[in-house]
């Protein structure tokens, strides 16, 4: 039985953690719609349509959950789309977890996430957010990176642009606004692997420089 279901591992963050855990001896689940390629054989793959997810996964004991699920609106196809998966989808995957009898969730979520915001993107991740902490999980670690760099399936022409003057971009932003700078996907990946396990209970926040420090940079 694995120690740590994963979902997301078909997205960018979620694609580079997969093998870093299995790598690093963990017992992993990945749950998908569909077949995550390239993965170890060790790591068992749960596919089913996502609203049977959390039956499956209440089915079985977990230790850890961890969550890389994303989208867009653009690719989601409308605001309700989008909330479906960055917000319901989520918060479901996580009750499941919950109820397996994991102690510590994980979960990529927004640099400026607030449910109090103007922006449906950021009051959204600002929700979800919220929904895991009323979870009850005894560790709770909410990545917040800044513009995610690295190769993905789709192409995002507002990230892309974003992407080529974060260069410049990044020089400027000094201080406290140095959560806002782009970062390797690869790291953030790295930072999440290092989370795995702690176990100091509480609910944490990571931004660009915490996570840097996690992934040894």
């Amino acid at each position: 039985m694995a120690d740590i279901i994963l979902a997301g591992a078909t997205g960018l963050t979620g694609g580079l953690l997969a093998p870093i855990l299995a790598a690093q001896g963990h017992s992993l689940a990945v749950v998908a719609r569909r077949p995550v390629s390239g993965l170890p054989d060790s790591v068992q793959q749960i596919i089913l349509p996502s609203e049977q997810w959390p039956a499956e996964i209440a089915k079985q004991r977990f230790e850890i959950g961890i969550s890389c699920l994303g989208t867009t609106i653009k690719k989601a196809g409308s605001k309700d789309a989008f909330r479906a998966v960055d917000l319901e989808l989520l918060r479901a995957f996580a009750v499941a977890v919950m109820a397996s009898g994991a102690r510590q969730f994980i979960s990529v979520s927004s640099t400026m996430a607030d449910s109090g915001a103007s922006s449906f993107y950021l009051k959204t991740k600002g929700q979800a957010e919220d929904a895991l902490r009323d979870c009850g999980f005894g560790r709770l670690d909410l990545v917040r990176p800044g513009l995610l760099k690295g190769e993905r399936e789709e192409f995002r022409l507002g990230e892309q642009m974003g992407i080529l003057l974060s260069p410049f971009m990044d020089h400027l932003l000094r201080g406290n606004m140095q959560k806002f700078r782009s970062i390797q996907a690869a790291d953030v990946a790295s930072a999440m692997a290092v989370l795995a396990g702690r176990n100091e209970d509480g609910s944490f926040l990571h931004h660009n420089v915490d996570l840097l420090k996690l992934a040894g940079k």
